[in-house]
């Protein structure tokens, strides 16, 4: 069985054959609803070779291996520099039963823009690989799109949080962008693109040579708020963050930081109130540790750094978070609104968010909080309805609202899975930001296998 597909993207052809031969390619083009997650990119397109394994999307313990890794061989005889490159899979026992080689060309179509084409010769019905690439053909033309349209010149960026959900996927675009990224890693540095960071006594040099500090690291909020819970989450981020903080004012403007935040800085229960980045803070436990956290970044706000603090929504991806717990209880026929239904939720597909902690890496115009979330909030009940017919499942079956409890505890509860919050991204939207999947529904298809091939972008 084979399958042959071809689609044009705004794009020359020279810049789609970069595009594949970049680092961060092989992590971008990797759907996340698919079980294979990449581990390794090949080193050529000539030659090299790609890992994946088979991995839930399940958060903390659950996110697990559980099967033999994939390896995708680069042929050679294959390949045509600018024009064509071809993998193998060569592991047992995908091999085997696939017998898998595709074929990957780029050419030029009628109008000069370019031609991606795809042919799978494999034991693998068509059904299965028609969503594999569709995401794979509006991602590609996203990712240039946000390049082009936030470009600069090269700069060398450290990123703490690198291996985390939003670092993997913001280090990858920026290797597309062509930044160069240094990983700041608690343990042993492996080779010149990462450095040790101690977090209670980070080495003055830590940051020699780097224009832009990503700050991403920190324990997960989710999970049961005990007083044990909360004091990690807010040890992971008051303290390591001043410390880096301090490191940046000491390079005297020369190094711009952009650290994560969140929408907690607001509380929990804000209702219909249109949340903007002036607005008041909130109260409660998640909303006092977000505000130190920010008031950490002070030291290079005063020093005359450039700083930008990323206030994140709920973020939705298909590879990880609350998306797929969600999408699978949904696909169960069992999905259903929790509680009322009537709470806000003010959500940021993955790749939004990219883009957002891209433009603020390169725009010198963008400083002091953003909201990175999508310009339509939407309440719990319309979120279910939407995810029920991206997924064509029915979402009847309502969830009482101390059922989340169960798990988080009551404080928990009330702070994340029953948080009302409407907020606006007027900082973005002042500033023109095109935002790539505004629209739920869009972006749910997307991160979950349900849009359609496209011929042409």
């Amino acid at each position: 069985m084979s399958i042959d597909l071809s689609c044009r993207i705004p794009a020359t052809p020279g810049e789609a054959w970069q595009y594949f031969a970049s680092p961060g390619a092989f992590l971008r083009l990797s759907p996340p609803f698919m079980p294979l997650r990449p581990v390794a990119e090949a080193d050529s397109l000539r030659d090299g070779v790609a890992v994946l394994e088979p991995r839930t999307a399940l958060p903390g313990p659950l996110g697990v291996r559980f099967g033999p890794r994939w390896r995708a061989q680069h042929d050679p005889a294959g390949f045509v520099e600018g024009e064509r490159f071809v993998d193998r899979c060569v592991s047992q026992p995908y091999a085997a039963a696939t017998g898998w080689v595709h074929t990957h060309t780029v050419t030029a179509g009628p109008d000069g823009n370019a031609l991606l084409g795809d042919r799978v010769d494999a034991r693998v019905p068509g059904r299965l690989l028609a969503p594999v690439f569709a995401y794979r053909y509006r991602q590609m033309a996203a990712d240039l799109d946000s390049v082009a349209r936030y470009g600069s010149q090269p700069l060398t960026v450290a990123v703490t949080g690198a291996s985390g959900l939003v670092g993997t996927a913001l280090t990858a675009l920026l290797g597309i962008a062509g930044h160069r990224v240094i990983r700041l890693v608690r343990g042993d540095a492996r080779g010149p693109d990462e450095r040790h960071w101690d977090t209670s006594e980070p080495a003055a040099d830590l940051l020699e040579g780097v224009d832009v500090l990503v700050h991403l690291a920190g324990a997960p909020i989710a999970g049961r708020f005990t007083d044990r819970h909360l004091a990690l989450v807010r040890d992971s981020r008051v303290g390591p963050t001043r410390r880096l903080a301090e490191l940046v004012a000491a390079r005297d403007g020369a190094t711009t930081l952009v650290s994560a935040s969140a929408i907690g800085y607001y509380g929990a229960d804000r209702g219909d109130e249109h949340l903007v980045e002036d607005s008041d803070p909130g109260t409660g436990p998640v909303a006092d540790i977000v505000a130190d956290w920010e008031r950490d970044c002070e030291p290079a706000r005063l020093a005359g750094a450039r700083v930008v603090t990323v206030r994140t929504g709920i973020v939705l991806s298909g590879a990880g978070g609350m998306l797929p717990p969600l999408a699978a209880i949904t696909r169960t026929g069992l999905g259903g609104r929790l509680g009322s239904g009537q709470q806000w939720m003010s959500w940021i597909s993955l790749d939004d968010l990219t883009d957002i902690y891209l433009r603020a890496i390169v725009d010198p115009a963008l400083s002091g909080p953003v909201n990175a979330t999508a310009p339509e909030p939407v309440t719990n009940s319309e979120f279910t309805r939407v995810l029920g017919s991206v997924l064509r499942r029915p979402t009847v079956v309502p969830v009482p609202g101390w059922a989340p409890a169960l798990v988080l505890g009551g404080r928990g509860s009330d702070e994340l899975a029953l948080a009302d919050q409407r907020i606006l991204p007027r900082a973005l939207t002042d500033a023109s930001h095109s935002f790539r999947l505004p629209d739920l529904g869009t972006a749910l298809a997307h991160e979950l296998g349900a849009e359609e091939l496209p011929a042409a972008l």
